[in-house]
């Protein structure tokens, strides 16, 4: 996204109103004196506001300057501009995420989730993948069968490991531990939370797939715990060997800190976990399900700051863990700020949307055509999987069914029209089930016609909304105006860049100093042979850099050409650098060396060609031509200022 040269200028701009007093006008267009305050204030940022006459009289003159151009752009229609309105259309949806939800709904699930948090649950579950977008008959059928052998009777544990899609589970049975909330994605939390101990739940679906959840114990939470620990790694490729020189290596460290030896010493010694041990061992806070069980346990099971664990064994080695300090659960009014974001980057958010979408299409007379979209899965449901045409999806098939799928605000979407939106997702491929994967289309399809209707009516509803969506827009226009009229301008227009230079050619001129080759040799060998080589005037810099240089010796020397300038040289003293020599080698302070070898030496300044000050001549124009519009401006618009409206704005 383009960075936004005025964005400071554009920020808080309100549209006038009717009735609001006019502080002033340029070219007979008024801005109101509530709309400069409001944007004055919101541009102090941290500051305070200053409300002196000479601090309101420069922004006056700053913001009269933006609006006329604002104004330009209005009349140049360049929010018209394809890239433009791409731009505006991206910030809206951006921006209407913070507004397409329903707050009461948002808070209910923020609270559901702290009440959640109080309790950790210990649960197996049993796992059939079955993403979005596959046939979901297959799995379904599979997760059916599991749960009416389980309810004969059949063991949870050997069940998982023999069945379960979840690798990360299968040789535990399935057993994830204790968790609790927002630690998984909310059907299963749900599922987990509403499932009485000892009981199973009936198969239910997520995004992986579907599960079965068993769970085996309940408890309330305990909070956070804050731990050093000391361990000895045992990495899968040292095998056996590497099993027991990590055993021995940890019930050294406990030998030792059994005997006295401060931990912060035996932490050196032994600690193999390079995150933690410049640390004294010390670890981020955990609570439930963030660490390895064993590791939690341990952690947990330690009574008073200071405790010290016996060795325990997790998947990553051995551990001796010291307990710094333990904290209860925080209450909610300090997490729920936090927990604010996590439910809205959770997969509850969703829930929270769906509800909020389903107030809009009440609102809004949304009726759905079954049999009309029945139809178009009938017909997608037939394209062939294998041979000419497979999986190939064409929209013009479908230009002729014309039943609307479903309406809202009392316009109807086709079935022609749902076919399009298909058509723009797929690009004419639709592979796997063909009904499944067109019925999740139409699914985004109503989302996305739902949102795009509330988005546009944000706009006219929602001042704040309005506002903000205002400021962008005349931003953007801005920042196209500015690269027409000057930043751009001065790259592209050569010859004024040219007349430029040639009118102002005596401020750029290099100060006394060379033009030559800058060696920097890599230790004394390097040097030796470099120092032949460029004594035979018949060599060029490459073919040193070919000579000295080698995979297996890389960086022996390296070559810079270019203008010096003495007063910002000081690799080679000045005196010693003559035209057409080779200067005394420099010893730096890493053991390389420098040479110079000049081809010519200006003891005056000498003229910088365009191309050498480029760099200055353009930024130069730039501001040259931003002077010149800025002029042009403020004599096509001329500013009247209401003098009594202005002064009642001024505080001492």
């Amino acid at each position: 996204m383009r960075k936004l040269a005025l964005t400071c200028l554009a920020a808080g701009l309100l549209v006038t109103s009717t009735s609001a007093q006019t502080l002033f006008s340029y070219g007979g267009n008024p801005v109101s004196k509530e709309e400069f305050l409001r944007v004055y204030e919101k541009n102090s940022l941290n500051k305070k506001p200053d409300f002196s006459e000479p601090a309101l009289r420069e922004y006056l003159d700053l913001y009269s300057l933006f609006r006329m151009k604002v104004r330009e752009a209005d009349i140049q229609h360049l929010d018209t501009l394809p890239a433009i309105g791409r731009e505006l259309d991206n910030y809206r949806k951006q921006l209407a995420k913070n507004y397409l939800t329903d707050d009461e709904v948002t808070n209910k699930l923020i609270k559901e989730a702290y009440d959640r948090m109080k309790e950790e649950v210990h649960v197996q579950h049993i796992l059939i993948m079955s993403p979005v977008g596959t046939d979901t008959m297959i799995a379904y059928k599979k997760i059916d069968s599991i749960y009416k052998a389980l309810q004969k009777g059949a063991n949870f544990a050997e069940t998982a490991k023999a069945v379960t899609e979840d690798k990360g589970t299968k040789d535990a049975g399935g057993d994830l531990g204790f968790v609790t909330a927002m630690q998984t994605v909310y059907p299963f939390e749900n599922n987990m939370y509403s499932t009485p101990v000892g009981k199973i739940s009936a198969p239910f679906r997520t995004q992986f797939g579907y599960h079965i959840v068993k769970v085996i114990e309940r408890r309330p939470a305990r909070g956070e715990v804050k731990v050093a620990h000391i361990m000895a790694a045992t990495p899968k490729s040292r095998g056996e060997f590497g099993e027991k020189a990590a055993r021995m290596r940890i019930d050294s460290a406990a030998r030792e800190l059994r005997a006295g030896v401060p931990w912060d010493k035996v932490v050196e010694k032994y600690s193999e976990d390079k995150f933690s041990k410049e640390n004294k061992g010390e670890l981020a806070p955990i609570s439930v399900g963030r660490v390895a069980p064993a590791f939690e346990e341990a952690a947990f099971a330690l009574k008073k700051p200071g405790d010290i664990s016996e060795p325990i064994r997790t998947e990553y080695g051995f551990h001796i863990i010291k307990l710094i300090e333990k904290y209860p659960m925080k209450p909610f009014d300090s997490l729920k700020t936090s927990l604010k974001k996590k439910v809205e980057n959770d997969s509850r958010a969703q829930t929270a949307r769906d509800i909020f979408f389903t107030k809009i299409k009440e609102r809004n007379g949304f009726k759905e055509y079954k049999p009309a979209l029945e139809a178009v899965l009938d017909k997608v449901a037939k394209i062939p999987d294998t041979g000419k045409g497979a999986n190939t999806f064409n929209p013009e098939d479908y230009k002729s069914m014309q039943q609307p799928v479903f309406v809202l605000a009392g316009k109807n979407y086709t079935q022609s029209d749902l076919a399009a939106f298909a058509y723009s997702l797929t690009h004419g491929r639709l592979n796997g089930p063909k009904r499944a994967t067109f019925t999740d289309i139409y699914k985004l399809y109503v989302n996305n016609v739902v949102n795009d209707f509330e988005e546009h009516k944000l706009v006219e509803e929602n001042p704040d909304f309005k506002h903000l969506m205002e400021e962008y827009r005349d931003g953007i226009m801005l920042f196209e105006l500015m690269d027409r009229n000057v930043w751009g301008k001065a790259s592209r227009d050569t010859t004024g860049l040219q007349a430029f230079y040639d009118t102002h050619k005596s401020k750029y001129m290099w100060e006394p100093g060379f033009v030559g080759s800058v060696y920097k040799f890599k230790n004394d060998s390097s040097l030796k042979e470099g120092l032949k080589l460029l004594n035979d005037k018949s060599n060029k810099d490459e073919d040193l850099i070919k000579k000295l240089n080698s995979d297996t010796h890389p960086e022996q020397v390296t070559v810079q050409h270019g203008h010096y300038e003495f007063s910002k040289f000081k690799d080679v003293p000045e005196a010693s650098i003559v035209k057409g020599k080779v200067t005394t080698a420099v010893k730096n302070a890493d053991g390389s060396y420098t040479v110079v070898r000049a081809e010519d030496v200006f003891k005056t300044p000498t003229q910088k060609s365009l191309d050498d000050a480029r760099g200055y001549v353009v930024a130069e124009y730039q501001d040259y031509l931003e002077k010149q519009w800025n002029e042009q401006m403020r004599t096509k618009y001329h500013v009247s200022v209401n003098e009594d409206v202005f002064k009642s704005m001024v505080r001492n």
